[in-house]
């Protein structure tokens, strides 16, 4: 006997794998075609700028010293003479603060740094056949940093810095005021530099800039301030001291993508 498939069961089995094929062809129809990429010009632009500081900031430090004894013996130990050398040191940082402020400084421009105490190694040699001895004193300090805003005021308080016996003068730093309104000019000069090259490139080439489409800074502007310089003469003791603020360099980079319109 022969087994003969019901007509209806043949008849479901089609519809459903023509139903399938149909999906299968309908969503090919409807897949999306990939886009053609978009033509582009992309340029690098550097600017550079230099800017005349118009203020700086100055740095001294004052110390005293306790008297220098053998490394065994314990220098802290000895109140009475730290003490007598903090009196010395507070003495002297409240007369160079008044003299700084008759120098025409205000008192919000001038700080002066928390008190620092540390030991201080002294080597000696006694005799050429012995090691050299070590000794030790306690070393008092306080940092002074100035904003001065004036420079022409600049040597006048250098001046009294050194009449007043400040112990060390770590330097002079020539800085702008408005820092943001310099880095902003950089950063624009650049961009306006990128521009130029890409409107050069698409004139020389016969195409059209479209729309900008990516926009990167390739450096951040960077921002150095200026040490003090001083002429060679000055420095030899031939001539009075001639303090140069010299100038500020700034330095801005991008990169700039446009369109290529058809």
């Amino acid at each position: 006997m022969k087994f003969i498939p019901h007509s209806g069961h043949a008849l479901a089995g089609a519809l459903i794998l023509g139903s399938l094929l149909g999906v299968a062809t309908t969503a090919q129809a409807q897949s999306p075609t990939p886009m053609p990429e978009t033509q582009r010009v992309q340029v690098q632009a550097q600017a550079e700028i230099k800017a005349k500081p118009d203020m700086a900031t100055l740095n001294a430090r004052l110390w005293e010293r306790t008297p220098t004894v053998a490394r065994a013996e314990d220098t802290q130990s000895d109140p009475q003479a730290l003490a007598e050398a903090r009196k010395r040191l507070e003495q002297r940082t409240g007369k160079l603060i008044r003299t700084l402020e008759q120098e025409g400084l205000e008192g919000k421009a001038i700080t002066a740094g928390s008190l620092s105490v540390r030991p201080d190694y002294v080597h000696r040699q006694v005799k050429k056949d012995e090691p050299p001895e070590t000794l030790v004193r306690t070393q008092l300090e306080r940092p002074v940093s100035l904003r001065i805003e004036d420079l022409e005021r600049l040597p006048a308080i250098l001046d009294a810095l050194t009449e007043a016996g400040v112990d060390a003068l770590d330097g002079v730093t020539y800085d702008l005021k408005d820092r943001d309104a310099a880095t902003d000019k950089a950063l624009t000069q650049a961009l306006e530099k990128a521009r130029h090259k890409a409107q050069l490139m698409a004139s020389t080439l016969g195409v059209e800039l479209g729309q900008v489409l990516t926009i990167q800074e390739t450096n951040a502007p960077v921002f150095a301030p200026r040490m003090l310089a001083m002429s060679a003469e000055a420095k030899q003791g031939g001539s009075a001291p001639e303090y140069r603020s010299g100038e500020i360099t700034i330095d801005a980079g991008v990169s700039v993508a446009w369109e290529i319109k058809n």
